[in-house]
């Protein structure tokens, strides 16, 4: 295998297409090792550059009818607008849609409209891509959120019905948390009404609907404080609506939990697939593309934010869900941000691009990366420094 330097941040990425990529300079104003070389795996044949950085605690992407990319933020409070105006794979034009809101990490962007959660509000920006410099005052569309006072992770994506789906994660570790916590909800936006379409949750940030099925997957974090390898975190199918998925009573398919009992007559769905203990999925999403090669077509990628509550690190990574008949079967890691016991970086999200390429937006510092397709014939590398 060849032996190259990367000396720059250009140079990095025009040569992240190999097994194992060497960031000298890439994060200079992020990251506090920046004059020691870490290392982020991409699959051969892939590579992997930055699309933008400096957006707060970049959570959950949306993504505009005109290519604009919308991130949410959720300590920062404020929402970005990236234009990739030349479309050279690299955002040329921000801006600032708003800012000092509550939490609003939840967005979801449909028929022209960007749709922002803030405290117990869903907002609504009107014809956003023509108002990027001046948004005009957003509408308020839902007022049916809980409070922010109990902090709890929120995702909102439109489904193939039309109405906006809204999870509201349990504002715990483990308990039994009041309606409308612990479900996801799916609300009408021009009436209001709204219906709950899974109970029984803990921390959903990611779901997505199935291109072939129709069917809701989402991804549930499982609790702490059960040690290194317990519970499994999970990989969920809604094919009842309605369905409780078992927090606080069962953690994966069978971890009881001790502090509470089930209730005699609640049926539980249990997952469709587990992952690792802490691995913490926080984004789900059908690849919809078509750049990747057919293998990765259509596929789950599921963004595994990383742990904090192990004594070994673990996830900080993209991984892709291999079906068999529409069964989950195995995952296979496509992008890893581990080096080691460091973190480079930790992915939240994750969303099909324009020309085919896959957003990975990253909590940890603020970036959105691209990742793209080279190649089969791509060399296989090994990058050192020098």
């Amino acid at each position: 295998m060849g032996q190259r330097a990367i000396k720059d941040h250009n140079q990095w990425q025009a040569i992240c297409t190999s097994i194992t990529c060497l960031l000298l300079g890439l994060f200079q104003t992020n990251l506090a090792l920046a004059s020691q070389p870490v290392m982020i795996t991409v699959t051969k044949g892939f590579g992997l550059s930055l699309y933008a950085s400096d957006i707060g605690d970049a959570k959950q992407m949306a993504l505009g009818d005109e290519g604009t990319l919308f991130v949410g933020s959720q300590k920062d409070g404020s929402i970005y607008a990236l234009v990739d105006s030349d479309s050279d794979g690299q955002v040329d034009k921000r801006y600032v849609i708003a800012k000092g809101l509550e939490y609003p990490e939840a967005i979801a962007f449909h028929k022209g409209d960007l749709y922002v959660a803030n405290e117990e509000r869903v907002l609504r920006f009107e014809a956003i891509e023509s108002r990027l410099r001046r948004p005009a005052r957003p509408r308020e569309v839902y007022s049916g959120l809980p409070s922010m006072e109990k902090k709890h992770a929120r995702a909102m994506s439109f489904g193939p019905d039309g109405r906006l789906y809204i999870s509201i994660s349990s504002p715990c570790n483990v308990c039994e948390s009041p309606a409308p916590f612990g479900s996801i909800i799916a609300v009408n936006v021009d009436t209001g009404a709204s219906e709950q379409i899974a109970l029984g949750i803990r921390t959903v940030t990611g779901f997505d609907w199935s291109p072939t099925s129709g069917q809701l997957l989402f991804a549930d974090q499982g609790r702490n404080w059960m040690g290194d390898n317990l519970p499994f975190d999970e990989i969920n199918r809604v094919e009842v609506v309605g369905s409780h998925f078992g927090f606080p009573y069962l953690h994966g398919k069978a971890v009881v939990e001790p502090a509470y009992d089930k209730p005699k007559n609640l049926n539980i769905s249990l997952p469709e697939f587990e992952l690792p203990a802490h691995v913490a999925p926080t984004g789900l999403h059908f690849y919809r593309g078509t750049q990747f090669p057919k293998r990765y077509q259509g596929k789950l990628f599921v963004a595994e934010n990383g742990s904090w509550n192990r004594s070994s690190k673990v996830g900080y990574q993209i991984v892709m869900l291999n079906m068999e008949d529409g069964v989950i079967r195995s995952r296979e890691t496509v992008v890893s941000f581990l080096d080691g016991e460091f973190p480079v970086a930790r992915p939240y999200a994750l969303l099909t691009a324009p020309d085919g390429a896959l957003f990975i937006s990253d909590d940890l510092k603020g970036n959105v990366y691209r990742m793209y397709y080279k190649g089969s014939d791509a060399p296989q590398e090994e990058l050192e420094n020098e």
